[in-house]
């Protein structure tokens, strides 16, 4: 079975900086976009970044650019999202998404999604 499992939220201070942590489990992370998404409260869900791993390419959002980069350890089935300066409005749960079709993770409508994480930016 396929499965994701974010972690790695919590509470920080405006300006500072969080890694988010993705364990994927059950498929092949060489044939898949992989991504992180977010939604605050009363928001719709926001597209962050995502890994195209056909060709290594990545994405971002422009919030994200710049402050945020998305990597992950094929080896190690992991996925990660170092964020930097870190503002309240970056204040949300945090999901990590895959889908075998790239267009399906830009669109938003992965086929699998972990657990959200809880970001929450504040002094």
């Amino acid at each position: 079975d396929v499965q994701l499992q974010a972690f790695g939220g919590g509470l920080v201070q405006p300006g500072g900086s969080l890694t988010l942590s993705c364990v994927l489990s059950g498929f092949d992370l060489d044939d898949y976009t992989i991504g992180w998404f977010r939604q605050a409260p009363g928001k719709e869900r926001e597209g962050i970044s995502c890994i195209r791993q056909r060709d290594g390419s990545s994405t971002y959002a422009d919030s994200a650019k710049g402050r945020f980069a998305i990597s992950s350890d094929n080896a190690k089935n992991l996925m990660y999202l170092q964020m930097n300066n870190l503002k309240p409005e970056d204040t949300a749960v945090y999901y990590c998404a895959a889908d075998i079709a790239f267009w399906r993770i830009v669109r938003g409508r992965a086929t699998y999604w972990g657990q959200g994480t809880q970001v929450t930016v504040s002094s």
